[in-house]
């Protein structure tokens, strides 16, 4: 049976109480999130020899994760990934958005959904976050009502379940932003870990990792993780695209027969620590970020800098710059549809 725990950590400029939940299984395995941004503060797995180890890049005060430019375990949205040039046009009406990140959009603009104070509450044993983002919040159409459902099963599966709604045409792009170390040691990088996508092409981008829109096969490229490989054994390849991210920052896509198949995409495996994490999606594309930007001078949790690579991220999500790209899967959500997505994070040891 799941328990939930809670604590005030904070408040914001008018008051509000920031509130961290942690829900734990009888097994031991907890996960904590915070209603400010939806943000996994911490992962706590076993190792192969039983002992419990923090997984996810995190921070010991609430206020570094406001300040840090990374979105370090956050909730993203409206849109996450790129828009090129910050603009897109939907039913013949363009809309502008903010441009946060060279002369593009990015993760859902200035005050995107890592930023705002969510409602919580908690039943059948899951913490449920809801959010009411209003008509042109950051440039978007349509008031558009956000559910994020948080479970912890007994099978030490962390599941996120996405619902939204909206009252006028609008696009949707929502994902996590976790960044994933296996070994429990946050003083090494990630590239020793194993690492498997179950993906025959990868989104080719250009210079500012916007998508070409052309979907290149894997198969002789850096990009070929059907075979389980170390994450750093290509990273530093003389290969364009790998120069483009500062190493992998893309977008791969799932193969998978149905549109709402619950499809494993990746897992991803330690040797040292023993630790697996096995990630499934109904989404059509998982961002494969290996934290090549991250270094700046973050201090994360325990006064141990955050390095460069010292976090992957698996972001189940659509495809970058889906509105600007007539041959990517659509992320256009209408009246009177629902919005439904389920990503899975899966532990073991081994």
């Amino acid at each position: 049976m799941c328990q939930l725990e809670h604590k005030i950590i904070g408040n914001l400029e008018d008051g509000s109480p920031i509130t961290l939940f942690t829900l734990k299984n009888s097994s031991g395995m907890q996960v904590s999130i915070s209603n400010y941004g939806g943000i996994v503060t911490s992962i706590k797995v076993q190792d192969k020899h039983s002992n419990f180890k923090e997984v996810v890049l995190g921070f010991d005060e609430l206020q570094d994760y406001r300040n840090c430019p990374h979105y370090i375990g956050a909730l993203i949205g409206r849109f996450g990934n790129r828009i090129k040039n910050g603009e897109f046009s939907l039913d013949g009406v363009k809309y502008t958005l903010a441009k946060n990140i060279n002369s593009h959009h990015l993760h859902g603009g200035n005050q995107g959904f890592d930023k705002k104070l969510w409602n919580a509450s908690f039943e059948n044993e899951s913490l449920t976050l809801n959010y009411c983002s209003p008509h042109m919040e950051e440039g978007y159409p349509g008031n558009l009502s956000v559910e994020v459902v948080f479970s912890l099963t007994e099978s030490n599966e962390l599941i996120m379940s996405y619902h939204a709604v909206t009252d006028q045409p609008t696009v949707l792009n929502l994902t996590h932003h976790s960044y994933f170390n296996l070994s429990g040691n946050f003083e090494s990088d990630v590239l020793d870990h194993v690492m498997q996508i179950n993906a025959s092409q990868f989104v080719q981008v250009d210079e500012h990792s916007i998508p070409t829109g052309a979907l290149t096969r894997v198969e002789n490229t850096p990009f070929d993780f059907r075979t389980p490989m170390q994450i750093g054994k290509r990273i530093d390849d003389d290969d364009p695209q790998l120069r483009f991210g500062n190493g992998y920052d893309h977008s791969w896509v799932v193969d998978k027969k149905r549109p709402d198949e619950l499809f494993t995409i990746a897992q991803v495996y330690h040797p040292i620590s023993g630790i697996k994490m096995v990630v499934k999606t109904t989404e059509p594309a998982v961002q494969c970020y290996t934290g090549n930007f991250l270094g700046g001078g973050d201090i994360g949790r325990n006064g141990i800098p955050i390095r460069k690579r010292g976090g992957f991220c698996l972001e189940t999500q659509h495809l970058p710059d889906s509105p600007n790209q007539p041959n990517f899967p659509s992320t256009v959500l209408r009246p009177n549809e629902v919005f439904k997505s389920t990503t899975v994070y899966a532990f073991s040891s081994e």
